[in-house]
């Protein structure tokens, strides 16, 4: 006899984070041990200090609001609504609760047993890891060591120096073509040539169960051994070989050579009885070595053409948004497409000047500044350089200046022909402001450490995070020790960064006050940028500033850096550094999908999941953003 509540539970809870990680039969097996709450508006579901409860609790209908005494008041820290998790404590904590959590509104909770609910965490990493998250997101203290080491597990750190192409997952194919076994051979042979594909998967269900390629059509129909019209059945390759996802190549390769096929299907398990996720081939492997980062370096290196460059730009982008599929850890692509980004510049800087009619007067540097500075520069976004050169005599300077403008707007041409864009704000080398001598730049820098309005600092704020990308490296770091040294003990400047790093306050309130853009041709939208990734860039380079770090652009090595100069706050620097990956992850994952920037948001495509990781970094935002008021003095500030 059906349980017909049990599956009414499945079906609603198989649409939200963690329970879509489990298979059909788990989600009954789980929904049948399922109770239904029914709580009117202002009802407790738990209190600080209560003794844990048996199950945590998914919410149907209503909406929910966790509370903490704050300055002895119980203030509302978070709201959750229709599909959220919460009351996970028991499930990775043995204290009390350490917040009090009230219904908003007429609700209807699923209570989840926790006995019977443990087996899927310990036998499911992403269920557990979703957890940990989610937790993290909502305990008193997301930023614990111990949630800190379970959330960032995950995050191996990967040597570049090293190839490692056949370590790679495999990108697969998604867009499977398919036919039943009741087809004709005729039938599949043109599903197959419609769509310029070398096999055709035969299903039932969703499930494979077998599989044609162009071999088997020589082999049994061109030699007369079955007619066209007779079923695909009798000529296909049963069972199908499967694989789970994250395959690497080197498997894939060993695979293939094993069994004699050159096809491999991804289902959900593994196994003929799930779901197809997709298939690659060995074609798909010689393609994905055009996109291998060592080739690619070679390509650059050798390249003698904007056009040729340009290509190869293309393909770090493919490389990048398989990387980002195969949910590659942020550290390893920052390292990789950063290299990939520099070696093109210095290549263009190169061939610019093979096209002077001179060679460079006096010794230079091409300065890489914002994000590609940082090491940040993932997708299409502007270009932001500048040229610092040896000091000369005041009667050569300006002949210098001009040569060295001649060959930075050649150089600015270029990159925009590859697909750096032009800066809105013409902070470029071509730019004569940011084309000056050693002498000219340490001045510049000390005026704007002495001088410098609120609206000037928001602007020249992305100088403090240049890099050297090509020529004489003595000259960028002649310049960051003087920025060094004009920012030591200068807390008027600091503060003045700090008091500019608040104007993009935290988005904490995000999903119930929807703080997105009131017009223009973003209305309605969340801008990640202003509203997030800035913040906490400008934190990570003000806390660089005042504690001396030298050398450490990128805004999660600068966290990382003060977790460890300062233990006493070295959660919150994790938390930091942790924010930072993932909202520029998050940033390029929506850039690729939407071929754009990636930096404006629409809410209702944001998925559950996708809502509290980022809900998670903007507590931490607010936390660094109380740091700075706090340290520099800036509490009255917002």
């Amino acid at each position: 006899m059906k349980n017909t509540i049990a599956e009414r539970v499945a079906d609603f809870i198989k649409n939200f984070p963690p329970f879509d990680l489990l298979d059909k039969s788990q989600l009954l097996e789980l929904s049948k041990e399922v109770k239904i709450s029914y709580l009117d508006k202002e009802s407790t579901v738990y209190n600080i200090n209560d003794p844990l409860h048996d199950q945590f609790y998914m919410i149907y209908k209503g909406a929910v609001k966790l509370k903490k005494y704050i300055n002895e008041k119980l203030e509302t820290i978070d709201q959750f609504d229709e599909g959220d998790v919460f009351g996970l404590r028991p499930l990775f904590a043995k204290e009390n609760y350490a917040i009090t959590s009230i219904t908003e509104e007429e609700t209807i909770l699923y209570c989840i047993p926790i006995e019977i609910f443990s087996p899927f965490i310990d036998n499911n990493k992403n269920v557990r890891q979703y957890l940990i998250e989610s937790f993290a997101s909502n305990t008193e203290n997301p930023f614990s060591n111990e949630f800190q080491k379970k959330m960032l597990e995950d995050d191996v750190k990967l040597d570049f120096t090293k190839d490692m192409f056949e370590m790679q997952p495999v990108r697969l194919i998604k867009n499977v073509i398919t036919t039943k076994k009741t087809s004709s051979i005729k039938e599949a042979a043109q599903l197959m040539t419609e769509n310029n594909v070398g096999s055709i998967i035969i299903e039932d269900k969703e499930c494979p169960i077998g599989i044609i390629t162009d071999k088997d059509l020589r082999l049994h129909v061109a030699t007369g051994n079955y007619s066209i019209n007779d079923d695909v059945s009798k000529i296909m390759i049963s069972p199908v070989k499967c694989y789970k996802k994250n395959i690497t190549i080197a498997q894939a390769q060993i695979t293939m050579m094993k069994h004699k096929i050159n096809q491999i299907v991804v289902t959900k398990d593994g196994t003929p009885s799930t779901k197809i996720l997709g298939v690659f081939s060995e074609h798909d492997i010689i393609v994905m070595k055009g996109t291998n980062p060592s080739v690619l370096m070679k390509a650059i290196k050798r390249s003698n053409s904007t056009k040729e460059l340009k290509r190869i730009r293309e393909k770090i982008m493919m490389l990048l948004d398989g990387y980002i599929q195969q949910n590659i850890p942020l550290t390893h692509i920052n390292n990789i497409i950063f290299e990939l980004n520099d070696a093109t510049i210095k290549r263009v800087v190169e061939r610019c000047i093979e096209k002077m009619d001179q060679v460079p007067p006096v010794k230079f540097a091409w300065m890489s500044l914002g994000s590609q500075g940082r090491k940040e520069q993932l997708l299409h976004t502007d270009q932001d350089n500048a040229i610092v050169f040896e000091n000369t005599d005041d009667d050569h300077i300006e002949e210098v200046r001009t040569y060295f403008l001649t060959l930075a707007k050649k150089v600015n041409k270029r990159l925009k022909m590859i697909g750096f864009d032009y800066c809105p704000g013409e902070m470029m080398a071509k730019n004569p402001k940011y084309c000056l001598s050693i002498d000219e730049w340490e001045n510049q820098f000390s005026s704007w450490t002495r001088e410098t309005e609120d609206d000037e600092l928001l602007l020249c704020s992305i100088f403090f995070d240049f890099a050297f990308t090509y020529g004489d490296m003595s000259l960028t770091n002649q310049l960051a020790d003087h920025v060094i040294e004009i920012t030591k003990g200068n807390l008027i400047f600091q503060s003045k960064l700090g008091a500019s790093s608040l104007r993009s306050p935290s988005p904490l309130g995000f999903f119930r006050q929807f703080l997105v853009e009131q017009d223009g041709e973003h209305k309605d939208h969340f801008d990640l940028k202003k509203r997030a990734i800035m913040p906490v860039t400008d934190a990570g380079r003000l806390l660089a500033l005042h504690y001396q770090i030298k050398h450490i652009n990128n805004t999660a090595e600068r966290f990382e850096k003060l977790a460890e100069l300062l233990p006493e706050d070295q959660e919150l620097f994790y938390s930091c550094a942790y924010a930072s990956k993932a909202l520029l992850k998050f940033r390029t994952k929506r850039g690729l999908r939407h071929h754009d920037s990636g930096r404006f948001i629409a809410l209702a495509e944001l998925s559950k999941e996708e809502k509290m990781k980022l809900k998670r970094c903007f507590k931490a935002i607010n936390k660094v953003q109380e740091l700075v008021k706090l340290k520099f003095n800036l509490k009255n500030f917002i």
